[in-house]
């Protein structure tokens, strides 16, 4: 049996939408709809938003939230252990955080995949010119 907070964290799956009406950049609230891409259900996206912004607040006063904080995150997100963990790992597999030293971290993983894959497509598939991307 395999125990989920050393689940394998390889990948994530993110819904793409091609209507530009559906951007990101063009919602109320893009981290929300970010997470709703992430997370099937919504109340795993809302947790999976208050979590990347507690990392976020803590990276950024310099006490980043450490691992072992992992009690404390469950009481503040209100969930359990087993949904804790498979929540944290798909942004660790998407890129959004790391986990370095027992610290959660913002990644910037997560935006250097999708530039290659955008590259990729525009260079490879498309033929276009890297510079007009």
């Amino acid at each position: 049996m395999s125990i989920i907070k050393n689940a394998p964290r390889t990948s994530t799956t993110l819904v793409v939408r091609s209507d530009a009406n559906a951007r990101i950049t063009h919602s109320r609230d893009p981290y929300y709809n970010l997470m709703r891409r992430l997370f099937q259900e919504e109340t795993t996206a809302v947790r999976g938003q208050k979590f990347l912004i507690m990392v976020e607040e803590r990276q950024r006063n310099g006490n980043p939230i450490k691992t072992n904080e992992w009690e404390q995150l469950l009481e503040e997100l209100d969930i359990g252990r087993a949904s804790f963990y498979s929540m944290r790992n798909k942004l660790l597999g998407g890129g959004l955080i790391s986990n370095k030293g027992g610290e959660y971290r913002l990644s910037g993983q997560f935006s250097k995949d999708l530039l290659d894959m955008a590259r990729w497509w525009w260079t490879a598939v498309l033929n276009e010119n890297p510079e007009n991307l």
